[in-house]
């Protein structure tokens, strides 16, 4: 398995592109990160770095990023039947038949993605942080209006994606017709590791894969769903995101949330005594199967001014 990650060894350090191979970080010569080098063979090039490696660290030695820390743009899907239909049922609502015509997307803010172990905020006035379980992949070939049936040899590279959202700052905003927006922008996860396409192949099922997906809080087990349940399938994905317009390498695109993937869910079908909003303090941990895990710890976020004074 080829795991190729963004890496620093220290604070103030540079970021570099390395390997983790069985415990440890093999780390490329040059200055190119991985955003320069998903265009590439990344099998091939792992090899080289694993048989030539500028330096060999200890995983627990170094400091894991993003692995693209500034994704060009990121596209975040909603590929999840059970999802789709439990959480807009969540907030009063229900799956509008046109989710069945073609995957659905909104952009996100490339500028808030962070690694595993980076303290995750809550957004300024939110008192309903929620995490969203789900997998990404990473364009490595440009392309346009890419047919279904080639857009998986368009992929470098596939990872684990956390969507943070402030549910009651999301409902309040798309109630005017627009967004998600600041419901969204605090930060996206990607990490720990970006794993070759090739991995997940001896594991397709159905519209995806059969790897588990898994999320805690506080070591209480939360979520539990699988991949292989994605109703639009990162091919389909792929070929529509590309429609009429160019995906370039560094490109992230989002699977959305795995049935069961947040909070919003959970608390629909089981009560919020039971599944409260995240708070300051609470750890959380998401994993998937042969893609690893991410973990992070929630901390307070600031306070809200008013944007104007509203006449007594």
């Amino acid at each position: 398995m080829t795991r190729w990650v963004t890496y620093s060894s220290g604070p103030g350090a540079p970021l570099r592109a390395g390997v983790l191979h069985e415990g440890r970080v093999h780390g490329r010569a040059g200055t190119e990160t991985l955003l320069d080098l998903v265009g590439t063979d990344l099998t091939a090039e792992g090899r080289d770095v694993l048989a030539a490696p500028a330096e060999v660290l200890d995983e627990a030695a170094v400091v894991l990023h993003a692995p693209i820390p500034v994704p060009p743009s990121i596209r975040d899907f909603m590929a999840f039947e059970n999802h789709a239909v439990t959480s807009l049922e969540a907030v009063g609502s229900s799956l509008a038949p046109a989710w069945y015509d073609a995957p659905a997307f909104y952009f996100t803010n490339p500028r808030a993605v962070v690694g595993t172990g980076t303290p995750v905020a809550v957004p300024p006035g939110s008192a309903a942080f929620d995490y969203e379980l789900e997998v990404a992949v990473v364009i490595g070939r440009e392309g346009s209006d890419i047919p279904v049936e080639q857009a998986w040899s368009h992929v470098a590279g596939v990872t684990i994606l956390c969507d943070w959202s402030a549910r009651d700052l999301q409902a309040h905003e798309m109630a005017v017709g627009l967004g998600p927006a600041k419901g969204k922008d605090s930060a996206t996860t990607l990490g720990p590791w970006l794993v070759t396409p090739d991995e997940l192949e001896p594991y397709r099922r159905g519209h995806g894969f059969d790897r588990a997906m898994r999320a805690s809080v506080n070591g209480v087990g939360y979520s539990a769903g699988t991949l292989a349940d994605l109703y639009w399938s990162f091919e389909e994905m792929i070929a529509y995101a590309s429609r009429g317009t160019r995906l370039v390498p560094g490109d992230v695109l989002g699977s959305g949330t795995v049935g069961t993937g947040c909070i919003l869910e959970l608390s629909r079908v089981h009560g919020g005594d039971r599944y409260p909003w995240l708070v300051p303090g609470d750890e959380v941990e998401l994993s998937v199967e042969g893609l690893g895990s991410i973990q992070h710890v929630v901390r307070a976020g600031a306070s809200v001014p008013p944007l104007r004074q509203r006449p007594a």
